[in-house]
């Protein structure tokens, strides 16, 4: 197995650095003592933040970055070589979504979510290869559950991460191939607690919301640290990822059916939209900036399932997932009772 360094002995570059997931590893790798290179859009967010680490003692440095702008991203690496001398671990971690059904949303919210979600990741990965390729180490990006399942109201951000998964898989197979010394994983989160409403593009008259079950944002932090010290080809974040992951992939009319139902529902809240949302699209949010999430109190803190996976091997992974199709079979029953006619829904 390819052997990576300890996270004290790493320098981590890490996009989306000042929110949410990004904000969260960035925190828990720096008390495990690696060297940080944060990138965001928002100059004074970063700033506030490089400030918070080295106060802790830690090297960070931040970089403002547009990561779906390839010079930008080019920037960002030569200035952590520049800094660091080499990049250990390279985490492509930041995303926006965009609420609404797709016919609404213009066209030019759906290149700019996909040139961040998408092409942002791109343009990481390829940077990120170009330097660990003679001397190894972790390329990490952060999919989601819809990288396998798509939701409605959110289709391009179900398209991009899609676009993530095969991106992804197809760079994994061409480096191996060539027995290039990087390991690549990606990272499944569900619904995570963080900013992410927030910051979404919504097209919707109401403000959208996650569905249940979320999970805490050092969960999926969790992963990505993993990942950086032991090789591993995707991490589901929360069980719920997994039952859907495997439920879409071997009943998938089935996994449709239940989400023209339910998943217009779940995913607007009761509160009216401002007629002057914000959101993170186009520009960053600086009320928004340095926020874990929003300490929802139905979130969980821990996944027992995404502890046992990690690192673990091929056969515990195979009964994990012979486990998780079975819930998905008993969720699909629950289901199909639901929808049997004047079934109560909520």
């Amino acid at each position: 197995m390819m052997r990576l360094k300890k996270l004290s002995e790493q320098v981590v570059v890490i996009t989306g650095a000042t929110s949410g997931i990004g904000l969260t590893t960035a925190r828990m790798a720096a008390a495990r003592g690696a060297k940080l290179v944060l990138a965001a859009r928002s100059e004074e967010a970063l700033g506030q933040l490089e400030q918070e680490l080295r106060a802790r003692g830690v090297e960070a440095f931040g970089v403002p970055t547009d990561v779906g702008d390839q010079d930008a991203v080019e920037s960002l690496a030569h200035v952590a070589m520049a800094r660091f001398g080499r990049i250990d671990t390279w985490v492509n971690n930041a995303g926006i979504s965009i609420y609404g059904r797709t016919e609404q949303v213009s066209m030019e919210d759906q290149r700019r979510l996909f040139q961040t979600n998408f092409w942002g990741v791109v343009h990481g990965s390829l940077e990120a290869v170009k330097h660990m390729r003679k001397h190894g180490g972790a390329l990490i990006n952060v999919g989601s559950e819809v990288s396998d399942v798509t939701v409605p109201l959110q289709g391009m951000y179900s398209a991009s991460k899609h676009a993530v998964k095969g991106f992804t898989d197809a760079i994994r197979m061409e480096l191996e191939k060539d027995g290039v010394p990087v390991s690549v994983t990606l990272i499944k989160p569900a619904g995570i607690d963080t900013m992410f409403t927030v910051h979404a593009k919504n097209y919707m008259d109401v403000e959208p919301k996650l569905p249940a079950p979320l999970y805490a944002p050092e969960l999926v932090a969790e992963a990505i640290l993993s990942a950086a010290e032991t090789p591993q080809r995707d991490i589901f974040v929360g069980g719920a990822a997994k039952v859907n992951s495997v439920g879409g992939f071997h009943m998938p009319r089935l996994f449709d059916k239940y989400s023209e139902a339910f998943m217009f529902g779940q995913q607007r809240s009761r509160q009216r939209s401002a007629e002057h949302r914000r959101d993170a699209l186009h520009s960053p949010d600086e009320s928004q900036e340095l926020k874990q999430g929003r300490n929802l109190p139905d979130t969980h803190r821990n996944s027992a399932y995404t502890r046992l996976t990690m690192g673990a091997n091929p056969m515990k992974l195979a009964l994990l997932g012979g486990g998780a199709l079975m819930a998905a079979w008993m969720l699909s029953q629950n289901r199909q009772r639901q929808e049997q006619p004047g079934a109560q829904q909520h």
